[in-house]
């Protein structure tokens, strides 16, 4: 388990780590898509372009979401991370379409791809740097757990496979056929639309407060009931703000007890959820058992 400031330095290393190779990225892209033409070239372009604005947004968004809880914000900024998705999920949705029209003009009137082994040396560079940055992020989210550098994490691997699909398609239109790499073009600006609305999603869930998945919640409760002393749970909420999970539950407790018994009582199953759940903030109401069992008579 890393420290608060250890957790941040890292979450900050691999931030700024990203954004760094988005933009060696985009302006090698950027020299090989002038020099060729290619519309895969150029859907590699946007899509590290979109990287690039992604991965500032999302720096921005976790250097905001570090920020403690405050009077104004007594859940802390976690959700600041959703925020930048939803942004996200725009700006990628809206490059998806700009690259699927230039590849239906391409069809109509294919077009030679130019110096396209210049653009295939171009494309193993990213995938070299994609491959180092990815080993970087790995470690970070065996550290923190973060959920903002994990999501950056599988829009990188996913980078890849985009990649991967670029590279056949220069290599296939260096030896003629150029009809090709529209083709390509299309299914790289599908898979980039379909990664638009998986962002969306995810960070939708997030703002609207989903609960965690119907296992966890169970766990919790099960871990709240082994407490001595605890005769049942009920009415556990859950939701999750970047990091953070807030957890809020009612125990069944014997009416007899006094308060600061009661209190002792519910500290321990707060903490016996955090200890199984290390992002759980968790808040305890003890209930009267009597009271529990006329309220369901």
């Amino acid at each position: 388990m890393t420290t608060s400031t250890e957790h941040a330095r890292l979450l900050r290393l691999a931030t700024r780590a990203s954004v760094a190779v988005a933009l060696v990225l985009i302006v090698a892209k950027a020299l090989a898509w002038w020099l060729s033409g290619s519309v895969s070239m150029l859907a590699g372009l946007t899509d590290s372009a979109l990287d690039g604005v992604t991965s500032l947004l999302n720096l921005l968004a976790v250097h905001y979401a570090l920020r403690p809880a405050d009077d104004d914000h007594r859940y802390g900024h976690g959700k600041a991370e959703s925020l930048a998705g939803m942004a996200q999920a725009l700006f990628i949705g809206g490059s998806a379409v700009l690259i699927a029209l230039q590849a239906f003009e391409r069809l109509k009137e294919p077009v030679p791809v130019e110096a396209p082994w210049l653009s295939v040396g171009v494309i193993v560079f990213s995938l070299g740097l994609t491959l180092a940055l990815l080993a970087l992020q790995h470690r970070v989210i065996r550290a923190t757990g973060s959920n903002a550098v994990r999501a950056d994490s599988l829009h990188y691997r996913s980078d890849l496979l985009l990649n991967g699909s670029i590279l056949v398609a220069l290599v296939l239109a260096g030896f003629g056929w150029y009809q090709l790499d529209a083709w390509f073009g299309l299914g790289i600006a599908a898979y980039i639309l379909w990664s638009a609305i998986q962002i969306a999603r995810e960070s939708f869930a997030v703002l609207m407060d989903e609960e965690l998945p119907p296992d966890v919640s169970q766990r919790m409760l099960e871990l709240a009931c082994a407490v001595p002393g605890v005769l049942g749970a009920h009415d556990l909420r859950t939701r999750v703000s970047g990091n953070h999970w807030f957890v809020q539950l009612h125990l069944e407790l014997p009416g007899e007890l006094t308060l600061s018994v009661a209190h002792g009582i519910s500290d321990q199953a707060a903490d016996a959820i955090h200890r199984a759940y290390p992002k759980a903030e968790v808040l305890v109401h003890a209930d009267p058992s009597e009271v529990v069992k006329r309220a369901s008579a």
